[in-house]
């Protein structure tokens, strides 16, 4: 199985991000639209080689049985929504995800315009965002993202199902952050550091013994019952407008369980009652949970 280059993609300085609901009564249509999605995600990479385009397509856990009814990845569910207090990670399903990423502006761009015109009058665009890198890879508060990313073929590893009608597929979790900046802002950039589990300069992260509990590394660095790393692979970019900035979260793992699970120590207090203090700087604003098969269930309409 061929996966979508998107999936395992290394980070670009560009992306567009598209959250579509399908139309009442068109759901065959996109099946034959998201057939193909694989020769365009070819003719862009081989169109415009220096700007090493790369697109990723996903279901939404709604949406897949309307679409692909005779077949179902085994761990798709609805997106693990958190709440306590004011500290809100919510869902909100939506049908197709599109990431679309390159090193040249337009040609994400022309990217866009190609997946609006296969999709045309079968869609509601729903949602839209502009992605960029944000001086070295790092996140509007100022700090690197990404930092506990695998590298090299450990990113196929933990993002791509191995086995099964499913292998090359990835389980996909997209939220929206909107950071409250003016308010972190405030922080001396020690305390900031101590937020993190990180120094901001140079990226060096504080050994175990040194964290405070509820750093955000200490929070999303799990081990499970065998004490395997429970690890997913993010391909997240900051956005931002004059007003307001924040993240596209974007998680992709061969298991949801793993984003879960980190999501649920972020926002959930432990028995002495630490939760990670990043969640008290930035609003999730949307969560989804979606499935990005591989290039040749695509092309298939899921007859594999």
């Amino acid at each position: 199985m061929t996966a979508q280059a998107g999936i395992c993609a290394e980070p670009n300085l560009h992306a567009h991000y598209l959250l579509f609901d399908i139309l009442p009564g068109h759901h065959a249509g996109v099946v034959d639209a998201l057939a193909q999605v694989p020769a365009l995600w070819q003719s862009l990479q081989q169109q415009y080689l220096d700007a090493r385009f790369s697109g990723l397509v996903a279901i939404g856990h709604q949406a897949w049985d309307d679409l692909y009814p005779d077949a179902r990845p085994s761990e798709l569910c609805a997106f693990p929504a958190q709440q306590q207090g004011q500290r809100v990670a919510p869902e909100t399903p939506f049908d197709l995800f599109f990431q679309l990423r390159a090193d040249r502006l337009d040609v994400a761009y022309i990217a866009v315009q190609k997946v609006m015109a296969l999709l045309a009058g079968k869609v509601e665009l729903k949602d839209e965002r502009q992605g960029f890198r944000y001086l070295d890879c790092r996140d509007m508060t100022g700090f690197v993202d990404g930092t506990e990313n695998p590298q090299g073929e450990d990113r196929a590893g933990v993002a791509l199902v191995a086995e099964g009608r499913f292998a090359g597929g990835s389980y996909v979790h997209v939220q929206r952050y909107r950071h409250k900046l003016a308010r972190w802002e405030k922080l001396a950039i020690k305390t900031q550091e101590e937020v993190y589990g990180r120094t901001k300069a140079d990226n060096i992260e504080y050994e175990s013994a040194q964290k405070a509990p509820t750093a955000h590394t200490k929070r999303t660095s799990l081990k499970d019952a065998a004490g395997n790393s429970m690890e997913i692979l993010r391909q997240s970019m900051p956005w931002g407008t004059a007003n307001v900035q924040g993240l596209v979260f974007i998680s992709c793992c061969n298991t949801p369980l793993h984003f879960t699970r980190m999501l649920e120590s972020m926002y959930q207090p432990d028995e002495q009652g630490h939760f990670d203090h990043l969640t008290l700087f930035t609003q999730a604003e949307t969560g989804a949970a979606f499935f990005a098969p591989a290039e040749d269930w695509l092309s298939s309409k899921g007859d594999l």
